[in-house]
């Protein structure tokens, strides 16, 4: 076991930027997440909210995995979140690979896509995305 001296000067703590966001949200609605980033980061994830329920209208709002995100039927339909340098956006089923030629552009992961914040965020392509979902999802 390591002894510690009481009279050895402590470390300062760094101060913690005041846009930073937790590494997790312990937000408990999307309200309250999208409460907790910068300005310019909430009016982008208001918007992909709002096109998400205009294009999935009986879906229901919900946290899931410490982000937003949209379930329909039972199932998770979609989830967004925000972060330092982007916006990411997780379309479940199959969503991010069915778009794959129009997502090339962007960072994707399996199941994922990131829309930097330094570019125009691509609201049509979100759209048609989320209306690919419902459809699987509803079996339309």
């Amino acid at each position: 076991m390591k002894d510690t001296d009481p009279a050895a000067p402590k470390r300062p703590q760094q101060p913690v930027p005041a846009d930073a966001k937790p590494a997790r949200s312990n937000a408990g609605t999307i309200d309250e997440y999208i409460a907790g980033f910068p300005v310019e980061t909430q009016a982008i994830l208001e918007e992909i909210r709002s096109l998400i329920r205009e294009e999935a209208p009986d879906a229901v709002e919900t946290i899931s995995y410490a982000i937003p995100t949209f379930d329909l039927n039972g199932t998770h339909l979609v989830h967004f979140a925000g972060f330092k340098n982007h916006i990411g956006f997780y379309p479940t089923g199959g969503g991010a690979d069915t778009f794959a030629e129009e997502l090339k552009s962007y960072k994707t992961g399996k199941g994922s896509v990131q829309f930097p914040l330094n570019k125009p965020v691509p609201y049509d392509l979100i759209r048609r995305i989320v209306a690919y979902r419902v459809a699987v999802v509803t079996g339309a």
